[in-house]
């Protein structure tokens, strides 16, 4: 059987006296100049990776936005006997704090605006990268929005059904999300008034040193009545600043997710039947246009990560 070797990396990015610039790297034992990325280590997720090799390769600490794209290409097997699929996952992160130092992997850093960093650029898959990175503006605000792990099943329990608790496995996704979600920065969590969403999400409010906030309409029960009202709800929080995460519902996620797509022109990625995914412990990252003196948060991409554990890229157009 191949095995595939996974790999992730970003298009690591700031602005400088007004001006946006991305960081590449020179590795002197390709004698090439590249967009910082590497293999992932045993059990990490893609999103994990990313952020770990720009540390490691560039010394900044990144902050991740939106996914990007992927890359595929064969590489030699370890046992020399032909060779394997490789593929990158990229992502665009904001590089927030650090300073480079020439390691063993890399032995010198250079911020160049994207065009100049294109006709450096050795190889024509990170062109590819980049250009999709330029497709978007930088400063994006985001916003994640997190199904409720897994709780059993609804007519196995026998008390309140607000009060159904997470199973065991849903303990498990929900402590992946607590260390995936803290990538994106978050800086307030809140959630539709169930104990499992809210248990969902209770790691990365308590690493915040912050509280869950209800809320009420983003519960099946809180949405349906006025859909219209949800989706006005769900842009006031995005309006508001800063990265929040909010948890909700398999009842409500696919509908708010089409309806925000819908309004603002964005291509969601393929599913099964036509129907937005929203598996439980799946998460969306919604990246919006700044709210304006003039307009509200607009929808500019939308990637949809079926899993906080190890698990394929993303899903995008």
């Amino acid at each position: 059987m191949t095995q595939e070797v996974r790999a992730a990396g970003a298009v690591l990015w700031r602005v400088a006296a007004g001006v946006t610039e991305v960081a590449l790297v020179h590795r002197p034992r390709y004698d090439d100049w590249s967009l910082p990325k590497g293999k992932l280590d045993p059990g990490e997720t893609i999103a994990e990776a990313a952020v770990r090799e720009v540390r490691e390769e560039t010394g900044f600490e990144a902050v991740l936005g939106r996914y990007l794209t992927r890359t595929s290409y064969p590489v030699s097997a370890r046992n020399g006997s032909g060779t394997v699929p490789k593929t990158v996952d990229y992502f665009s992160a904001e590089a927030v704090s650090g300073e480079f130092a020439a390691n063993d992997e890399v032995d010198e850093l250079r911020w160049l605006d994207p065009s100049a960093a294109e006709k450096l650029l050795t190889r024509p898959a990170d062109v590819h990268v980049l250009r999709a990175f330029c497709q978007l503006p930088v400063g994006l605000s985001t916003l994640v929005l997190v199904r409720h792990a897994k709780a059993g099943k609804r007519d196995e329990w026998t008390g309140d059904d607000d009060l159904r608790p997470l199973s065991e496995a849903g303990l498990r996704q929900a402590n992946a999300l607590r260390r995936v979600l803290a990538l994106f920065r978050p800086d307030r969590v809140l959630s539709a008034p169930r104990l499992r969403c809210v248990q969902t999400v209770h790691g990365v409010a308590e690493d915040l040193g912050a509280e869950v906030r209800h809320e009420p309409l983003l519960s099946e029960e809180g949405y349906w009545p006025d859909p219209v009202l949800g989706v006005a709800r769900l842009l006031a929080v995005a309006g508001d600043c800063g990265t929040p995460v909010v948890c909700s519902q398999g009842g409500v996620i696919p509908d708010l997710v089409s309806a925000l797509a819908d309004r603002d022109g964005v291509e969601l990625p393929a599913a099964r039947g036509g129907v937005v995914p929203s598996k439980k412990g799946s998460f969306w990252v919604l990246s919006f246009r700044a709210r304006t003196a003039d307009d509200g948060p607009v929808l500019l991409a939308a990637d949809y990560y079926p899993s906080a554990l190890p698990t394929p890229s993303p899903s995008h157009p």
